[in-house]
């Protein structure tokens, strides 16, 4: 190996110790011990371009050890990106664009958030998946505008996690040929050497996988240069699979005293150490200073933006033959709306509005995607096995496969790694995707649910069976817990829509929106139509409303999703005793909650009491019915039982919503 390469590599090694030393907090051992993998990857591979970190036919690089970000950020600092060297100063320190982890949309050249192990993994599988799905929509015959690698880095961490399993086994069976991942093997977690908790074999576990698996010395660039060319090669053939490069290596390399123990995994150094690791080393420059030949050598701004130049003249060329289909790719790939959505959104609401009058949501649900799809060619839909359950797919759909393209996924019983990967699929730009799942199995994706509102990416989860009112399968599907737990996620939006027109509308808000994902909890039982208003679609945009209202009104009742029903029959046995109430649906809280204040007070006004009826926890309902009000729910587990004697055995009834009612209003029964 040079000492030209080699010296590249210390950039990398001595940015990463004087920026952990200096914040006095980081992971330096992923960096020293990564270093030559990255100079094979970023120096002679990896297509980019500095000046323009969203180019659409980039290639995309994940750290999925994410705890290893200074690795990344010397990356983009030497390579050229809006990363000046005070922001590798500023490392983890406040409103610097060099957090503890790499975040979307805080440092240029980011591409997904990571640090929760396992989920880069992912991201990057979704993300290889997203660029095959495209590939096989937009490319012609002589005219390949996508063309790209998602590239990932991962250590032990991301293998033991469970979700590696489940991607990963995915990525093998879909051949997604055009995702190469880089293992740093180095033998070390937190709690030391990982032999005692992490004995498997790897190459044959991803070989079982239908992965191609290769492994090289680490510490040898031309050893990791050669295996990544060998990837790309093998994936240009008919039988290509998704590539795995075990690179075996020492963490922390450079550091004399603390290179291969966990001492290097998760803490500086130390000033005497860094001392030595200089002098091992022989880096004679002052921390945060680079020799102007090395910082040349990295630099790839001219190089970057010759790459996109020279794929501009191929797009103009494709767009000169095509151009529906080049204006197509560009909308998608900033994610715009179509040109008709607007125009055409209210009569589909109309249609929608007008459907059959009892009707689950989740069937209501595949009516609106029934109607929108059509208008919406990025839709990338599946669900966790449970397709014919969730009914996420929608006429017209196409079974997406082994080198077969499509827009439905089966994702088989795979929560986590779906919701991980719609992420990715979302970060990568040209696809919305939504999958599907029972509610209560939320729970199994919800870390990466909480990724996609702290990226703030638009991904939509589609959870059925969202109550006691599934019925016979019993206390382990029926959810009574997971609604106001997931509205506790800032950023996500829960809709738990009431009938037809509000689940359309939940799905039109969810695809409108772009600072954010939306889970939408619907019913398995049949629901009635509210009422027989399709012009109320503007009010359920506001996420809570005045669905029925009454002179006088002397209290409000809140309902949302399954028993909004209740309150409207409770209303009706209220006013047979002459005790006028409000009725509000509130599809969805945390837009509510966006609205103004004289929105919020004409449907909540403060001199009327309220009380709340929801199948859930009823602790969450307290911020808006305050101690004053009333709450009807369900704060233990279910029962297996048909959902009618469930509503009736748990008191989830009119009756008792009314008695709620008297009892704050202190009307003698």
């Amino acid at each position: 190996m040079g000492s030209n390469t080699q010296q590249m590599a210390n950039a990398i090694r001595m940015l990463a110790v004087d920026a952990v030393e200096k914040a006095k907090s980081g992971h330096p051992g992923a960096p020293m011990g990564m270093a030559e993998i990255a100079v094979a990857l970023w120096a002679r591979h990896l297509q980019h371009n500095p000046a323009n970190p969203q180019w659409a036919d980039r290639d995309r690089f994940v750290l999925s050890n994410g705890h290893g970000s200074m690795l990344i950020y010397a990356l983009l600092h030497l390579t050229g990106y809006d990363l000046p060297m005070a922001e590798l100063q500023a490392f983890r320190q406040l409103h610097s664009k060099t957090p503890g982890h790499p975040e979307v949309g805080i440092t240029p050249g980011v591409e997904t958030t990571t640090g929760p192990l396992g989920q880069g993994l992912a991201n990057a599988v979704g993300m290889a998946l997203a660029e095959q799905q495209l590939a096989a929509e937009f490319n012609r015959d002589g005219h390949v505008i996508v063309d790209h690698f998602s590239y990932v880095f991962l250590g032990d961490g991301c293998l033991m996690e469970g979700i590696s399993h489940e991607v990963c086994s995915l990525a093998g069976t879909l051949r997604l040929r055009k995702l190469i991942a880089l293992y740093d093997d180095n033998g070390i977690s937190i709690d030391g050497h990982v032999q005692g908790w992490f004995a498997d074999d790897t190459p044959q576990r991803f070989a079982a996988y239908g992965w191609h698996v290769l492994s090289v010395d680490g510490h040898d660039v031309d050893a990791v240069d050669a295996a990544i060319a060998a990837a790309k090669a093998q994936a240009h053939r008919p039988d290509g699979r998704p590539t795995l490069i075990c690179c075996k290596t020492v963490i922390g390399q450079g550091s004399p005293h603390k290179a291969g123990t966990h001492d290097v995994h998760g803490a500086p150094l130390g000033a005497a150490e860094v001392a030595a690791t200089r002098e091992a080393l022989g880096w004679t420059a002052a921390p945060f200073e680079l020799p102007d030949a090395v910082a040349a050598a990295w630099d790839a701004r001219e190089a970057g933006q010759a790459r996109e130049r020279t794929w501009r003249q191929r797009f103009e060329a494709y767009r000169s033959v095509y151009p529906a289909q080049a204006a197509e790719f560009e909308r998608r790939m900033v994610g715009e709306l179509p040109a008709g959505w607007h125009s055409q959104l209210p009569a589909l609401l109309q249609a929608i509005a007008a459907q059959p009058a009892n009707i689950a949501t989740r069937k209501a649900s595949q009516n609106a995607l029934d109607a929108l799809a059509p208008l919406l060619p990025e839709f990338f839909g599946g669900s966790a096995d449970l397709t014919g359950s969730n009914l996420t797919n929608f006429k017209g759909c196409v079974l997406a496969g082994r080198d077969r393209p499509g827009n439905h996924l089966s994702y088989g019983v795979r929560e986590f790694g779906m919701a991980a990967m719609m992420n990715g699929i979302a970060l990568h730009g040209g696809l919305l995707p939504y999958g599907g799942t029972f509610l209560t199995f939320s729970d199994y994706s919800r870390n990466a649910l909480r990724m996609a509102a702290l990226m703030k990416q638009r991904v939509v989860h589609v959870f059925t069976h969202d109550s006691i009112g599934l019925g016979e399968d019993g206390p382990t599907h029926q959810s009574v817990e997971h609604v106001p737990s997931l509205r506790l996620i800032p950023h996500l939006d829960v809709w738990r829509p009431a009938d037809g027109l509000e689940t359309a509308v939940a799905w039109a808000c969810a695809v409108e929106r772009r600072d954010g994902p939306t889970a939408l909890a619907l019913s398995r039982q049949a629901l009635p139509r509210l009422v027989d208003d399709a012009a109320r679609a503007a009010q359920v945009r506001r996420g809570g409303y005045v669905l029925q209202d009454a002179p006088d009104a002397r209290a409000v009742l809140i309902g949302t999703g399954s028993e909004t029903s209740l309150a409207i029959a409770a209303q009706a046995l209220l006013a047979a005793e002459g005790i006028a109430v409000r009725v509000v649906s509130m599809p969805c809280t945390s837009v509510f909650d966006r609205q103004d204040a004289r929105w919020q007070d004409s449907v909540l006004p403060y001199t009327l009491p309220a009380v709340a009826v929801e199948a859930a926890h009823p602790d969450f309902w307290r911020k808006y019915v305050g101690r004053r009000g009333a709450v009807v729910g369900i704060a233990t587990y279910g029962e297996s039982a048909p959902a009618p004697a469930l509503y009736q055995h748990f008191g989830l009834t009119a009756e008792a919503v009314a008695a709620a009612v008297r009892r704050l209003l202190r009307v003698p029964v």
